[in-house]
Protein backbone atom coordinates (compact mmCIF):
# COMPACT_ATOMS: atom_id res chain seq x y z
CA UNK A 1 0.00 0.00 0.00
CA UNK A 2 1.24 3.48 -0.86
CA UNK A 3 0.87 6.34 1.61
CA UNK A 4 0.02 9.87 0.56
CA UNK A 5 0.82 12.44 3.22
CA UNK A 6 -1.44 15.49 3.58
CA UNK A 7 -0.38 17.03 6.91
CA UNK A 8 -2.23 20.30 6.24
CA UNK A 9 -5.50 18.38 6.77
CA UNK A 10 -4.76 17.91 10.50
CA UNK A 11 -5.41 21.60 11.18
CA UNK A 12 -8.93 21.14 9.82
CA UNK A 13 -9.55 17.73 11.42
CA UNK A 14 -8.45 18.89 14.88
CA UNK A 15 -9.97 22.37 14.74
CA UNK A 16 -12.76 23.27 17.11
CA UNK A 17 -15.31 24.12 14.46
CA UNK A 18 -18.13 24.68 16.93
CA UNK A 19 -16.40 27.20 19.20
CA UNK A 20 -15.00 30.65 18.71
CA UNK A 21 -15.92 33.48 16.42
CA UNK A 22 -17.69 32.96 13.11
CA UNK A 23 -15.19 32.95 10.22
CA UNK A 24 -17.39 35.45 8.35
CA UNK A 25 -17.44 38.08 11.11
CA UNK A 26 -15.23 40.84 9.72
CA UNK A 27 -15.27 43.58 12.35
CA UNK A 28 -13.63 46.96 11.71
CA UNK A 29 -9.97 45.89 12.03
CA UNK A 30 -8.63 44.97 8.56
CA UNK A 31 -5.11 44.06 9.81
CA UNK A 32 -5.85 40.31 9.88
CA UNK A 33 -7.42 40.08 6.42
CA UNK A 34 -4.40 38.51 4.69
CA UNK A 35 -4.04 35.83 7.38
CA UNK A 36 -7.79 35.14 7.21
CA UNK A 37 -7.67 35.12 3.37
CA UNK A 38 -10.26 37.91 3.16
CA UNK A 39 -10.20 39.47 -0.30
CA UNK A 40 -13.00 42.03 0.01
CA UNK A 41 -15.21 43.58 2.66
CA UNK A 42 -17.99 45.88 1.49
CA UNK A 43 -20.84 47.49 3.39
CA UNK A 44 -23.12 44.44 2.97
CA UNK A 45 -21.01 41.58 1.57
CA UNK A 46 -17.57 40.01 1.96
CA UNK A 47 -15.39 37.59 -0.05
CA UNK A 48 -12.78 35.24 1.33
CA UNK A 49 -10.86 32.24 0.05
CA UNK A 50 -11.83 28.83 1.37
CA UNK A 51 -8.97 27.71 3.65
CA UNK A 52 -9.80 24.07 2.80
CA UNK A 53 -10.58 24.40 -0.93
CA UNK A 54 -11.84 21.83 -3.38
CA UNK A 55 -9.52 23.42 -5.95
CA UNK A 56 -7.50 26.62 -6.47
CA UNK A 57 -9.60 29.76 -6.38
CA UNK A 58 -12.45 28.32 -4.26
CA UNK A 59 -14.15 31.44 -2.87
CA UNK A 60 -16.76 32.06 -0.20
CA UNK A 61 -19.12 35.04 -0.57
CA UNK A 62 -21.20 35.95 2.49
CA UNK A 63 -23.39 38.74 3.79
CA UNK A 64 -21.74 40.86 6.48
CA UNK A 65 -24.78 40.36 8.68
CA UNK A 66 -24.81 37.05 10.56
CA UNK A 67 -27.86 35.24 9.11
CA UNK A 68 -28.54 31.53 8.46
CA UNK A 69 -30.56 31.68 5.24
CA UNK A 70 -31.78 33.59 2.22
CA UNK A 71 -35.11 34.36 3.88
CA UNK A 72 -33.24 36.40 6.53
CA UNK A 73 -31.69 38.81 4.01
CA UNK A 74 -33.07 42.21 3.10
CA UNK A 75 -33.70 42.95 -0.59
CA UNK A 76 -30.60 45.18 -0.62
CA UNK A 77 -28.43 42.43 0.93
CA UNK A 78 -29.80 39.87 -1.53
CA UNK A 79 -28.95 42.04 -4.53
CA UNK A 80 -25.50 42.97 -3.19
CA UNK A 81 -24.71 39.32 -2.45
CA UNK A 82 -25.56 38.18 -5.97
CA UNK A 83 -23.72 41.13 -7.58
CA UNK A 84 -20.64 40.24 -5.50
CA UNK A 85 -20.91 36.60 -6.62
CA UNK A 86 -21.06 37.80 -10.25
CA UNK A 87 -18.05 40.12 -9.79
CA UNK A 88 -16.10 37.34 -8.05
CA UNK A 89 -16.71 35.01 -10.98
CA UNK A 90 -15.44 37.79 -13.25
CA UNK A 91 -12.22 38.06 -11.23
CA UNK A 92 -11.65 34.31 -11.39
CA UNK A 93 -12.29 34.28 -15.15
CA UNK A 94 -9.79 37.10 -15.67
CA UNK A 95 -7.04 35.74 -13.41
CA UNK A 96 -7.41 31.95 -13.60
CA UNK A 97 -9.24 31.25 -16.91
CA UNK A 98 -11.46 28.41 -15.67
CA UNK A 99 -13.64 26.56 -18.15
CA UNK A 100 -16.67 26.57 -15.84
CA UNK A 101 -17.87 27.05 -12.26
CA UNK A 102 -19.83 25.34 -9.52
CA UNK A 103 -21.69 28.04 -7.59
CA UNK A 104 -24.02 27.21 -4.74
CA UNK A 105 -25.31 27.37 -1.20
CA UNK A 106 -25.38 24.64 1.43
CA UNK A 107 -28.25 25.67 3.71
CA UNK A 108 -28.44 23.55 6.86
CA UNK A 109 -26.15 20.89 8.30
CA UNK A 110 -27.83 18.03 6.39
CA UNK A 111 -27.19 19.93 3.14
CA UNK A 112 -23.48 20.08 3.91
CA UNK A 113 -23.23 23.54 5.50
CA UNK A 114 -19.99 23.72 7.46
CA UNK A 115 -20.99 27.09 8.95
CA UNK A 116 -24.77 26.73 8.97
CA UNK A 117 -25.46 29.81 11.12
CA UNK A 118 -23.93 32.20 8.54
CA UNK A 119 -25.09 31.53 4.98
CA UNK A 120 -22.55 31.86 2.19
CA UNK A 121 -22.06 31.04 -1.46
CA UNK A 122 -19.30 28.74 -2.67
CA UNK A 123 -17.70 29.63 -6.00
CA UNK A 124 -15.56 26.77 -7.30
CA UNK A 125 -13.71 27.30 -10.60
CA UNK A 126 -13.47 24.19 -12.79
CA UNK A 127 -11.18 22.97 -15.57
CA UNK A 128 -11.37 19.87 -17.76
CA UNK A 129 -9.56 17.04 -16.03
CA UNK A 130 -9.37 18.80 -12.64
CA UNK A 131 -11.05 15.98 -10.75
CA UNK A 132 -9.64 12.61 -9.94
CA UNK A 133 -10.16 9.76 -7.52
CA UNK A 134 -7.93 11.20 -4.75
CA UNK A 135 -10.82 12.74 -2.81
CA UNK A 136 -12.97 9.63 -3.09
CA UNK A 137 -10.32 7.03 -2.27
CA UNK A 138 -7.84 8.92 -0.14
CA UNK A 139 -9.85 11.75 1.45
CA UNK A 140 -7.17 14.01 -0.04
CA UNK A 141 -7.44 16.95 -2.43
CA UNK A 142 -4.67 17.71 -4.88
CA UNK A 143 -4.27 21.48 -5.15
CA UNK A 144 -1.58 22.52 -7.66
CA UNK A 145 -0.90 26.05 -6.32
CA UNK A 146 -0.27 27.20 -2.75
CA UNK A 147 -3.25 29.08 -1.31
CA UNK A 148 -1.21 32.18 -0.46
CA UNK A 149 -0.02 32.44 -4.07
CA UNK A 150 -3.62 32.29 -5.31
CA UNK A 151 -4.56 34.95 -2.72
CA UNK A 152 -1.73 37.20 -3.94
CA UNK A 153 -2.98 36.90 -7.53
CA UNK A 154 -6.65 37.59 -6.71
CA UNK A 155 -6.32 40.39 -4.12
CA UNK A 156 -5.58 43.27 -6.55
CA UNK A 157 -8.75 42.49 -8.49
CA UNK A 158 -10.90 42.56 -5.35
CA UNK A 159 -9.33 45.85 -4.26
CA UNK A 160 -10.87 47.32 -7.42
CA UNK A 161 -14.36 46.55 -5.99
CA UNK A 162 -13.97 49.48 -3.61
Amino acid sequence: MKVLWAPWRMEYILSDQKGGECIFQTGDDRSGDVERLILYVGPLTMVMMNRYPYINGHLLVAPIRHVPGLENLTEEETLDLLVTVRKSIGVLKKEMSPEGFNVGLNLGRVAGAGVEEHMHFHIVPRWSGDTNCMTVFGDVRVIPEHITETYRKLLPHFQEFK
